[in-house]
C-alpha cells in the first residue's frame, strides 16, 4: 500500500467513528460531520448578512473607519456590536468547515471520477476564502489590519509581479489614504462574490443539494454562535500607526495563521508551501485509481421518458432528449462521466418491476454489471431453497454493514449497489413468492456513499416517492435497517428482532386458525 493510500486509510477511519459517534446524540439528519458542506453555505450567508449591514452603517474613509467600527462594537454593542461578532466568528467557522469538508471528501475517495468536477471547482474556493478573510482585517484598520498588510505586502513583493515593492506603501502615515480603504472595500466585497459564484459552479452538477442544515442545526449554531458573541466580543486593536511598530496583539489564527508562518521561515517557503499544496490537491485526482463501474445503460425500446430518472439521478447524469424513433416522447441519455453507476435511476424506473411476467426482463435504465432481470432471477432462486418457520429476505446494500454472515436456511441476503436502485416492487414480489418477512439494510442515515439512495428507500416504501410500495403490502413484514460498514452486530440484531416479531404473528395465527375454522363451519 502507498503512503497517500495509507494516509487516506488512516484518516478516513478516524472520520468515520467521529461521524458514527455523533449519530447517536444528533441523528443522522442533525450530524454536523455528515453535513459539512451545508453547515458551511449557511454560515456564508450570516457572513453575507451581517457583513452587509456593517458595510451600511459604516464611515467609509481610512481615518474615520476605526472610529466608526468602535461606536459600533461598544456604544451599539446590543445590534452592531453582536453583528461584528457574528461576522467574525462565522466566518472562522466557514473556513474551518471548508478544510474539513476537503479533508473528509478527501479520506472518502471522493475527488476523481464523477466527482472530478466538483473537486477541480473546489479547490480555488480555499483561496478565494482567505483573501477576502484576510481583507476583512485589514478594513479595520487598526494595529492588526497594519501588521497584515504589511506582512502580505512584503509576501507579494517577493513574487516577480510588482516594478517596484509595494511594502513602501507603507513607510509613513501619509502613505495611506481614502484610495487604500477603497480598494480594501473592493477586495472584500468583490473576491465574496466570485466566492459564491464559485460555490454555484461547484455544486451545479450535483442534484438535490442540501444548501441548508436541518432548522435544529441551523438554530443550535446561531444560538453557539451568539453565545460566544456576548461572552467574548470581537472588539478592536489600537488603531493603526504606520509610524509605530505594532505591539501584542489579539490574532486570529484561523485566517492570520500565514503571517507567524513567514515570521518563522521565509516568503519563499510560504509560497512554495502553497503552490505545492494547492498543485497537489489538482494533481490528486490524476493518480492511479481503481476502475470505475459499468454505468447505466438506455434501452430506448423500454424508457418511456417518464422523467423518474432525471429526477432522482443525485448527480444530474441523467438529460431527456427527444426519442428518435417515436416522435412526441423523450429517452433518457446518460452522461458517462457523471454516472455514479449507483443503480438508483434503475430502482426508478417504473418497467423495473418484476411482475412483468417475461423470460426475460428488460428495463428502461438499467446497471450492466447487477440488471434488474438477474435481481429477479436471484431472488425466485433464494426463495426456492429457503425453509424454516421464518423466511425473511435481506437486501443489503454493499457499501453498509456486510450482511453475508446473517444468510442461512431461513435467510436469504442479497447484496446490492445501493438499496436505492431495489424497486419497490421486489418487496412485495418476494411477500407473494414465499417470503414471510423482507429486510432492507441502508446506509445509515446522512451517510449513503451516493447520497440520496437510503433517502430515496425510506420514501419509496412510505409512499411519499414514486414508484412506491403499495399500501397492500403489511408494513409489519417489511424492516428497514440504517447499518454502516461497522454495525454489523446492529444489523444481526435487528434481523433477530424482526425474526421474533414474525415468528409471534404466525404463532397468533396458528392458535386463530382452529377458532377461524370452526366459525367459518357454524356460518
Amino acid at each position: 500500500m502507498s503512503f497517500h493510500a495509507a494516509l487516506r486509510s488512516g484518516v478516513h477511519r478516524v472520520f468515520l467513528r467521529c461521524e458514527e459517534a455523533l449519530d447517536a446524540p444528533f441523528g443522522g439528519a442533525d450530524n454536523p460531520l455528515r453535513h459539512l458542506g451545508a453547515m458551511g453555505l449557511y454560515l456564508l450567508w450570516v457572513v453575507v448578512g451581517s457583513g452587509l449591514y456593517l458595510y451600511a452603517v459604516l464611515d467609509t474613509g481610512i481615518d474615520a473607519v476605526y472610529s466608526s467600527i468602535g461606536y459600533l462594537s461598544l456604544q451599539q454593542w446590543y445590534l452592531g456590536g453582536i453583528l461584528r461578532s457574528l461576522h467574525r466568528y462565522a466566518a472562522d467557522g466557514f473556513l474551518l468547515l471548508m478544510l474539513l469538508h476537503l479533508v473528509r471528501e478527501w479520506c472518502y475517495g471522493r475527488y476523481y471520477g464523477f466527482r472530478l468536477y466538483s473537486w477541480m471547482t473546489g479547490v480555488p474556493l480555499l483561496w478565494l476564502a482567505y483573501v477576502a478573510g484576510i481583507g476583512g482585517y485589514w478594513i479595520v484598520w487598526d494595529q492588526l489590519a497594519q501588521l497584515s498588510a504589511v506582512a502580505t505586502s512584503e509576501l507579494l513583493d517577493w513574487l516577480p509581479i510588482f516594478s517596484e515593492a509595494s511594502a513602501r506603501n507603507f513607510l509613513t502615515p501619509d502613505s495611506i489614504s481614502d484610495r487604500f480603504f477603497t480598494m480594501l472595500v473592493f477586495i472584500h466585497l468583490g473576491v465574496p462574490l466570485l466566492l459564491i459564484l464559485g460555490l454555484w459552479a461547484h455544486v451545479h452538477r450535483i442534484s438535490h443539494v442540501d444548501y441548508l442544515p436541518s432548522k435544529r442545526v441551523m438554530l443550535a449554531t446561531m444560538a453557539a454562535l451568539l453565545l460566544l458573541a456576548l461572552l467574548k466580543p470581537a472588539l478592536s486593536n489600537p488603531p493603526a500607526n504606520l509610524a509605530t511598530v505594532p505591539g501584542e496583539l489579539g490574532f486570529d489564527w484561523f485566517i492570520l495563521f500565514i503571517h507567524p508562518l513567514a515570521d518563522l521561515t521565509s516568503p519563499a517557503v510560504v509560497w512554495s508551501l502553497l503552490f505545492g499544496l494547492t498543485a497537489l490537491l489538482f494533481a490528486l485526482p490524476v493518480l492511479p485509481h481503481p476502475r470505475p463501474e459499468a454505468v447505466a445503460v438506455v434501452d430506448a425500446a423500454n424508457c418511456t421518458g417518464c422523467d423518474r430518472c432525471l429526477a432522482d439521478c443525485p448527480y444530474a447524469a441523467i438529460s431527456m432528449l427527444p426519442h428518435p424513433r417515436r416522435p412526441g416522447f423523450k429517452l433518457a441519455v446518460v452522461d458517462p462521466d457523471l454516472c455514479a453507476a449507483c443503480g438508483i435511476c434503475a430502482g426508478s424506473c417504473p418497467s423495473s418491476t418484476p411482475f412483468r411476467r417475461r423470460e426475460l426482463l428488460v428495463t428502461g435504465i438499467d446497471m450492466p454489471q447487477q440488471p434488474v432481470n438477474a435481481l429477479r432471477e436471484e431472488l425466485e432462486r433464494a426463495l426456492a431453497s429457503l425453509t424454516g418457520r421464518s423466511r425473511i429476505v435481506v437486501f443489503s446494500c454493499a457499501r453498509g454493514a456486510d450482511a453475508r454472515s446473517l444468510a442461512t436456511t431461513d435467510t436469504a441476503v442479497m447484496p446490492l449497489l445501493c438499496t436505492g436502485m431495489l424497486p419497490p416492487s421486489f418487496v412485495e414480489y418476494a411477500l407473494r413468492c414465499g417470503a414471510d418477512g423482507v429486510l432492507l439494510n441502508t446506509c445509515r442515515s446522512g451517510g449513503c456513499e451516493f447520497r440520496l439512495g437510503e433517502r430515496w428507500t425510506n420514501e419509496r416504501l412510505q409512499g411519499k416517492r414514486e414508484p412506491h410500495l403499495r399500501r397492500s403490502v403489511p408494513a409489519s413484514r417489511v424492516q428497514v435497517v440504517g447499518a454502516a460498514g461497522g454495525d454489523a452486530s446492529t444489523l444481526a440484531d435487528a434481523l433477530a428482532e424482526f425474526r421474533n416479531r414474525l415468528d409471534s404473528e404466525v404463532a397468533s395465527s396458528d392458535r386463530l386458525q382452529p377458532y377461524l375454522r370452526s366459525a367459518s363451519n357454524h356460518a
